[in-house]
């Protein structure tokens, strides 16, 4: 089955990524191991992050691709291969997956939208930010260690408090 994804060359989008077992915590007891993941991909195959956030069962992230470019399936599945080879097999794996050589760590689909203006671009940089709030793990986004709001908070581009529990009925929802 072939899903339609936007494919503007050189464009932004926004990534939810998600691992099989959504009560697993294999992504945060294993953040270095993604981190290197990503690292030896953009060596590869160049992306910018310009947001990011990390839970234990899932991921966001907002990337813009080079001039050109519109592979970044190509580039989420070197991710997720890399960071499963990086870890031990003791997950269960289903017989179609054997059957493709597949690991059962990571959902095989991920969603993406391409963002289609500043205002949407903002929308989805304090979604990725706040998500950690909103899931329960952290009771303000700065409290998150897995999360691009650190590089945002030291540029002065978001003020250290921003995000916290009380805030969690003031944000945008995402279309």
């Amino acid at each position: 089955m072939r899903y339609r994804r936007a494919n503007v060359p050189g464009a932004t989008y926004f990534f939810t990524v998600n691992l099989q077992d959504r009560k697993s915590q294999l992504l945060t007891e294993h953040i270095g191991a993604l981190r290197s993941a990503f690292r030896t991909v953009q060596t590869q195959y160049p992306f910018e992050i310009i947001a990011m956030v990390v839970m234990p069962d899932h991921l966001h992230a907002i990337w813009q691709l080079p001039e050109g470019d519109i592979d970044f399936s190509m580039r989420w599945s070197l991710i997720k291969a890399t960071f499963s080879k990086a870890l031990p097999k003791q997950e269960a794996i289903s017989i179609s997956r054997e059957k493709k050589r597949e690991r059962g760590i990571w959902q095989r689909r991920f969603w993406e939208h391409m963002i289609r203006d500043d205002d949407d671009l903002e929308k989805h940089i304090a979604y990725v930010h706040y998500n950690p709030v909103k899931h329960g793990y952290a009771d303000r986004a700065s409290a998150w260690a897995y999360s691009s709001l650190h590089k945002f908070i030291a540029q002065g581009m978001i003020d250290p408090g921003w995000g916290d529990i009380a805030s969690l009925m003031a944000m945008p929802e995402l279309e």
